[in-house]
């Protein structure tokens, strides 16, 4: 049975390159093979089909190099799509993405004017009653006041991964091309998953990496009692992207390398398929990253 994740929308990798480093995990010198990377979306695409999701595609929008990542484009929950707000690069983007979701009977919302950022579903992540939500370096902290009055019933669980330092000890880095505060987890979808919803009372079932978060959001995550949870080694969330994967709350659509968790997932009644997916990791994102969940 499919519990969440039931329909999505993908676009495709035309014109995914990784040209413009705008994250901290893009490295421009290590150029993309756009054959192979159209190759491993397409096996995405196959992959959650095989399990049961319903996949709606559309094009990518035309030379938008991170446009193949569509998590980013709105968070859309209860018949509602908050729209997104994206660094510079990717702003073009943005109309594209209100075109394109206008066509699947959603409510549109913009986010307020004084709200500059907002990395969508890549930073917003429902979890049973609540929202995990994360700035502040794709998303500005005030969205998360916005998030609870338009869904008043769910509790924003407002966190932070640690953020790129020069040198690992030195300040915080700012990314040369954004001009914003830059993290290996600049979304939340790097750091945390969702593998089953909330279920006759059961507690929802999430995975993290624990080390990954500031020591204020290490302490929160543990404080929740009705949420259980598998934790993921740092080298597995980074270097294989563990974290960035869909699941149906049966079965999960993740990276290949990710040895110790997928032992967890199955230690949890859960079925995995594993992808190899080396050109699209270059670009900083990986299966969830390429998914909008519409339903």
């Amino acid at each position: 049975m499919i519990y969440i994740n039931k329909k999505v929308l993908m676009s495709d990798a035309r014109y995914f390159t990784n040209k413009n480093a705008i994250n901290a995990l893009m490295n421009s010198k290590d150029k993309v093979n756009q054959i192979k990377a159209i190759k491993e979306h397409d096996s995405i695409v196959k992959a959650l089909r095989q399990v049961g999701i319903e996949v709606m595609k559309v094009p990518s929008p035309t030379n938008c190099q991170d446009g193949v990542y569509v998590a980013n484009w709105a968070f859309i929950l209860d018949g509602k799509a908050l729209l997104s707000r994206l660094p510079n690069t990717r702003r073009p983007e943005e109309l594209y993405a209100n075109k394109v979701l206008k066509q699947f009977n959603l409510k549109i919302i913009n986010m307020p004017q004084n709200i500059k950022s907002f990395s969508g579903q890549g930073d917003t992540l429902v979890c049973g009653d609540y929202i995990f939500c994360q700035s502040p370096y794709r998303t500005s902290i005030n969205a998360h006041q916005e998030l609870k009055r338009l869904f008043p019933d769910k509790k924003i669980i407002s966190l932070q991964t640690k953020p790129k330092r020069k040198f690992w000890i030195g300040p915080k880095k700012i990314n040369k091309i954004t001009g914003w505060p830059d993290s290996r987890t600049y979304d939340l979808d790097l750091a945390l998953a969702v593998l089953k919803p909330k279920i006759n009372n059961k507690n929802c079932l999430i995975a993290y990496s624990l080390t990954l978060f500031t020591r204020k959001s290490k302490k929160l995550l543990k404080s929740l009692k009705d949420v259980d949870k598998i934790k993921v080694s740092k080298k597995e969330a980074i270097k294989y992207y563990a974290l960035n994967l869909v699941s149906t709350g049966e079965h999960v659509i993740l990276n290949s390398g990710t040895t110790k968790f997928i032992k967890s997932l199955k230690e949890h009644g859960l079925k995995t398929t594993e992808l190899d997916l080396p050109e699209l990791r270059k670009g900083g994102g990986s299966i969830r990253c390429t998914t909008l969940t519409l339903k």
